[in-house]
C-alpha cells in the first residue's frame, strides 16, 4: 500500500513538472502583433554594433544617424536562426562594424526597436525571417 500511495505522488509530481516544462517556451514567445505595427515601417541604414545569435530570435544592434547627423542605437529582431541557415545566412556574415540597411517593422511601445524583414549586406538583399503573418 506504501509503495502503491509513493509512485502515486510521484507519477503526479513527474507530471506536474512535465507540464510546466512544456509552458516555458509558450512564455518566452510573443506575436508579431502584440510588440510591432506592420503599418509602420522603417528602413534603417547604419553600422552593426551587435549581434545576438540566438533562439528564439537572433537581434541585431546598430547605430544609425538621424536627420540632425545624431547617432541613435536600435535593435532589430530577425528570424530564429535554424530558418536564417536555411535561406543562406550565417552568424559569420555580419560582423561588428558591418553596414547594413534593415527594412522593418516599428514596434508599437515607441522604442528605437523593429522586426526586421529584410536585410542588405554587401550588396546582398536577404530576408530577415521576420514573425510577421503576412510576409510582405
Amino acid at each position: 500500500m506504501l509503495k502503491s500511495k509513493r509512485a502515486s505522488v510521484l507519477s503526479i509530481a513527474l507530471g506536474c513538472l512535465a507540464v510546466g516544462m512544456a509552458t516555458v517556451p509558450l512564455l518566452a514567445h510573443h506575436s508579431f502583433a502584440a510588440e510591432f505595427d506592420g503599418t509602420k515601417r522603417v528602413k534603417l541604414v547604419g553600422k552593426l554594433t551587435k549581434l545576438d545569435w540566438m533562439n528564439p530570435h537572433i537581434w541585431m544592434y546598430l547605430d544609425v544617424k538621424d536627420e540632425a547627423g545624431t547617432t541613435v542605437a536600435w535593435k532589430c529582431e530577425g528570424g530564429p536562426p535554424n530558418v536564417l541557415t536555411r535561406n543562406g545566412w550565417s552568424r559569420t556574415d555580419m560582423t561588428v562594424g558591418t553596414d547594413v540597411t534593415i527594412e522593418g517593422s516599428l514596434a508599437k511601445d515607441g522604442t528605437k526597436t523593429c522586426n526586421a524583414q529584410a536585410i542588405t549586406l554587401n550588396g546582398r538583399r536577404m530576408f530577415a525571417g521576420s514573425s510577421e503573418g503576412n510576409g510582405k
